[in-house]
């Protein structure tokens, strides 16, 4: 009785083309650090075998199946802006069971990872993005792009206190580099500073505050790269244009999302909270159900130009800036750097 025939032994994996977890990352399953993780707990696999190195490159013929479902085909890239409220953990889940900010993201959504992130008790500017590899890229240092943030603080700062600061200090061994502080005004016991940094270190204002003998007690990012919070509401996202991404990341045309998506009103969780974000109005309400354009597309009436928009021309010369700096108050003067409004202490 002859035996039945052996199946087929798995194709090998191509030699030339990209790491396996580079292709993860960039179809959106995870950051290339956690898809690393996935290959090593033996998740992926790749032509019907399974994995335990992400030393691998794959081509487009090779078969990627994580936890046994084949890989889809990667998605245009897309990112958002989100302002992040506190009280929530930049975190998919929380040993603790704290809220996330991913369980507080208006329904609508697609699966996004944040890049970098904001500590519990920090707020406002938060990207997310569903490409994995841009989340990487952006979170390098060497991307070199300055996060701007207002922070108030307890204490009576002046030049002679954070001078360290702006040389740059070392605590417990780790090296922060110079920041950009600016006292905008003493308010009673507290003070309100516009802070720049290039890294974004673990807690890495509160830690160099407090060595100067200064308690931060709100901390809201303003800033991250050309991408400015702007008037967006507190728990509110809003998609960033295909042309912002490709004028600002340098993302090739047939590697973003073509059209426009409607402005997503705030998370159901974060309604009922007050706005945490300086120059809010009182009550506002979540934005209403998007109208249709003659083109069946949500209709809008702004991209976000005043915070995030493309570049334009400098009277008399050749250099580009911003459409605007968020507000008024915000634009530099003087060649100092630009200011926010004070939020309510």
């Amino acid at each position: 009785m002859s035996k039945p025939p052996a199946p087929p032994a798995p194709r090998p994996a191509a030699t030339t083309g990209d790491r396996i977890a580079k292709v993860l990352a960039r179809a959106g399953v995870a950051s290339r650090r956690a898809a690393e993780a996935m290959i090593a707990e033996g998740r992926v696999s790749v032509n019907g075998a399974v994995i335990d190195s992400p030393a691998l490159n794959v081509g487009p013929k090779d078969r990627i199946a994580v936890d046994g479902t084949p890989l889809g085909a990667a998605e245009p890239t897309r990112v958002w802006l989100y302002n992040k409220p506190a009280g929530l953990v930049t975190s998919e889940r929380d040993e603790k069971g704290r809220p996330t900010v991913f369980d507080a993201l208006p329904e609508g959504m697609p699966r996004v990872m944040s890049i970098g992130r904001l500590d519990l008790n920090s707020e406002g500017l938060l990207l997310l993005t569903n490409d994995g590899e841009l989340k990487r890229r952006l979170e390098l240092p060497s991307t070199g792009w300055l996060r701007k943030y207002r922070v108030r603080v307890n204490g009576t700062p002046d030049d002679a206190k954070l001078a360290p600061l702006r040389q740059g200090i070392t605590l417990d061994g780790e090296r922060f580099q110079p920041m950009l502080v600016t006292l905008d005004r003493q308010q009673g016991a507290n003070a309100w500073l516009t802070v720049g940094i290039r890294e974004g270190k673990n807690r890495e204002i509160r830690r160099a505050m407090e060595s100067v003998g200064l308690s931060v007690n709100r901390l809201i990012r303003v800033s991250y790269g050309p991408f400015q919070l702007g008037e967006l509401a507190s728990g509110a996202v809003e998609e960033l244009r295909p042309r912002v991404l490709k004028d600002q990341l340098g993302l090739k045309s047939d590697a973003v999302a073509s059209g426009r998506a409607a402005a997503l009103p705030r998370g159901p969780k974060q309604d009922s909270k007050p706005d945490a974000k300086p120059n809010a109005k009182s009550g506002a309400k979540p934005a209403a159900k998007p109208t249709l354009g003659p083109d069946g597309k949500p209709a809008r009436k702004s991209w976000g130009i005043k915070s995030h928009g493309g570049a334009r021309k400098t009277e008399g010369e050749g250099a580009t800036k911003p459409r605007s700096w968020g507000s008024k108050s915000a634009r530099p003067t003087d060649g100092q750097p630009p200011r926010r409004p004070s939020p309510k202490a």
